[in-house]
């Protein structure tokens, strides 16, 4: 594993939580309650790729112990 990985979980989860927050208010704005949904999830999805990232970085200076 290496930190390269670990950045780039956290890059793509940190992209996909901001559009994802973004959908929800323009779905808010519109009344649009599938593109409010659609937003939830993809923020959602970025939290979990951000903690991939985080679990790959903890495993990866564990094993440089």
């Amino acid at each position: 594993m290496t930190t390269m990985g670990s950045t780039m979980d956290k890059a793509k989860g940190m992209g996909n939580e901001a559009m994802g927050n973004i959908k929800q208010g323009v779905g808010k704005a519109t009344g649009s309650e599938r593109l409010q949904a659609e937003g939830k999830v993809q923020e959602l999805k970025g939290e979990a790729q951000q903690a991939k990232g985080e679990i790959k970085e903890s495993v990866k200076k564990a094993g440089d112990l």
